[in-house]
Order: structure tokens, then sequence, then C-alpha cells
């Protein structure tokens, strides 16, 4: 038998990576928010992987009491992720940029195919192609940095921009161009910050675009809009950050 997965947080996405491990012949142990982990750890074998499935306000508390035998084995999938959020903690992940959407009650839906990084990559990747879910597995670990803020421009401009003016990804490029790109500068300045690089803008947008383009009817604002923005203008307060396009949506 194989090694099993671990699952920490049982939500949609988590429950589609679950459903996809099981096809693929591992058995599938969750860890939901009232279970200790540290107990799952001692009563169950050395596992293959451990899938973080938990929002992005929770990671980094499961970062920083992950079993000592599971931090070798991670796997990360939330929005807004960077390379920080796993080098404070002193950890070397797989990663993974989800690009496919589950709701209660509704079938996966794609929006492009979703890029894998690390030393798990092939059991994931194996994982979503047995739901026929695309996937590519990336090698250079640079070429997964500018992946993971590729999400973060589509997740931050659309849901922040939203917040002022509703509508689908489509219509905000198309109807709002001038604005969502007021927004992009923000964006791309707090995630320079972050990462402690100059980012190729234009490239970004570019591929930013044709993920607006896999789903346009894809609604601006969800409903963790409104703490994203909060997180946002967080952080560019703490860094000394210009953010004025941000200052003025949370003043609305």
């Amino acid at each position: 038998m194989k090694s099993p997965i671990i699952v920490v947080g049982i939500g949609e996405i988590g429950s589609v990576l679950a459903r996809g491990f099981l096809r693929t012949g591992f058995p599938v142990y969750p860890v939901t928010r009232d279970m200790d982990m540290e107990q799952i750890a001692d009563s169950v074998d050395e596992p293959e992987a451990v899938v973080v499935a938990v929002g992005e306000s929770g990671l980094h508390e499961v970062l920083e009491n992950v079993p000592a035998n599971w931090r070798s084995k991670l796997i990360l999938i939330q929005n807004e992720l960077l390379p920080n959020d796993w080098q404070q903690h002193d950890l070397d992940p797989t990663v993974i940029s989800v690009w496919f959407e589950k709701k209660k009650g509704q079938d996966v839906k794609v929006v492009v195919p979703s890029p894998i990084h690390g030393k798990s990559a092939a059991i994931l990747s194996n994982a979503l192609n047995a739901l026929d879910i695309p996937n590519e597995i990336i090698t250079d670990a640079e070429q997964m940095t500018f992946e993971l803020v590729r999400k973060n421009y589509y997740i931050l401009t659309s849901n922040i921009a939203g917040l002022k003016t509703g509508g689908t990804v489509g219509d905000l490029w198309q109807e709002h161009k001038d604005f969502a790109e007021l927004v992009i500068t923000d964006v791309n300045a707090i995630q320079e910050h972050l990462l402690e690089i100059k980012l190729d803008k234009e490239a970004l947008i570019q591929a930013m675009l044709v993920a607006f383009d896999g789903d346009p009817d894809h609604g601006c604002k969800g409903r963790s809009a409104p703490a994203r923005l909060e997180r946002a203008i967080d952080i560019a307060e703490k860094a000394g950050l210009s953010v004025p396009t941000l200052i003025k949506i949370n003043q609305l």
C-alpha cells in the first residue's frame, strides 16, 4: 500500500485534491481545525505528502505548528502565496498555483492549467490528471515565482477593483481598463516589496489577461475581497509604500 497523504483543511479545494489522491491509490487522512496535528502525526504512518489546504489567514499558524516529520513533505495551495511565506519558516515545500474553482454543489471549473513546482509535483500532477484537471510541472523556481505573482495579480486586481466596479473580469478589462491598471500599479508595488525584486509588470499583465480570457464571466468581487484589500493596505503601510488607488477604494 502507498504511504498516506495528509490533508490539513478539508474545504472545497482540499476535498478535490483528496479525491484525486484517492483515485491514484493513496490513502488520505483529513485533519480538521479541531484536530491535533501532533496526535495525527504520532498515529499515522510516515506520509508521502502533507497538503496544507487552509485559507490564507490560517497558513502561518499551521506552518508554525506543523509536526517535525511533516515539514519536508508539505504541499501549499493558498492564494497570495509567495516564497517568503515558507522561507520565514525555513521550509522548502511543493507549491501549486490553483487555477481551478470549486464551489459547493458545483463541479470543478478550470480557468487555465495549474502550475506545480517542488519534489511532490509528480504525485500532485497525477492526482489532478485523474480528475481531468489541467496542470503543468514547473522545474524552474524563478518561473514558479512568476506564476505565483501572476495569480496574485489576478486575484488581487480583480477582487480589489471589483469592490468599486463589480461585474466580471471581462467587464473589468473592457470597461474599466484605466482603473484596473491603477490597481495593478499598487499591487505590483506590494509584490515587489514582498519579493525584494523588480518584476516584469507588462509580462505579468499579459499573463493575467490569459487567465481573464480563460473565464471572462468570472465575477470580480469575491467574498474575500474586503480582507484582501485590508491585508494589502496593511502591508503597504508597514513598508511605507504609496498605494493611493487602494486607499481610495478603501474609503468607498
